[in-house]
């Protein structure tokens, strides 16, 4: 009885914790699933779990140092210094899962039902100058294409949707995603090259 409430609380509907990262004339909106829950969270904010290579890979891009947006002698992320690298370089977060249901007790987007996806109209029409959305992985790429009317790219390759808008699928940041850092880094270095940035 105990194991079948415990799968209950899983199987209920979570609404997307955090609010739409849109700095003043973002030229890419990057969209992953789903933030992991809430115990796995190191900050409030995208990519809060401290095994996602999402910010360890940005400061090997714009710094050069895989720690560069860490906590000075900290394994901590450093949120002032993750919003004023978006804010300098245009970089626009959120997720394309607005409501989901975690089928199981874990992160995997194998395992994420999404029950309502991203209002993207509305999102974009915050964001005017934003020319490109990047997915980070397979799952927010299929829903992006079915909100677009695309067909998912190939990974590491564009489409071109309405608008003149690029879609990008670029590689899951998850370290479940086998791939090295440095290789992860070189797909979004070419996307930015791409957007301007």
């Amino acid at each position: 009885m105990e194991k079948q409430n415990e799968n209950a609380q899983f199987n209920d509907i979570e609404t997307h914790p955090f609010e739409p990262y849109l700095p003043e004339g973002a030229k890419v909106l990057i969209m992953g699933t789903f933030p992991p829950q809430p115990k796995r969270w190191s900050m409030d904010f995208y990519y809060p779990n401290r095994t996602n290579d999402f910010w360890y890979m940005m400061g090997l891009i714009f710094y050069g140092d895989r720690t560069a947006l860490l906590k000075e002698g900290s394994k901590d992320f450093d949120l002032v210094k993750i919003k004023c690298l978006l804010d300098d370089k245009g970089i626009a977060l959120n997720d394309t899962g607005y409501k989901v249901r975690r089928l199981m007790n874990n992160a995997s987007d194998k395992f994420l039902e999404i029950i309502e996806p991203v209002a993207l109209d509305r999102l974009l029409a915050r964001i005017p100058e934003c020319r490109a959305i990047a997915t980070t992985g397979e799952k927010a790429a299929d829903v992006i294409a079915q909100l677009t009317s695309t067909t998912p790219p190939k990974m590491g390759e564009m489409v071109m949707g309405p608008d003149d808008m690029m879609i990008w699928r670029m590689p899951s940041t998850s370290r479940a995603f086998p791939m090295k850092l440095e290789v992860k880094a070189d797909y979004y270095r070419r996307l930015f090259k791409a957007v301007g940035i």
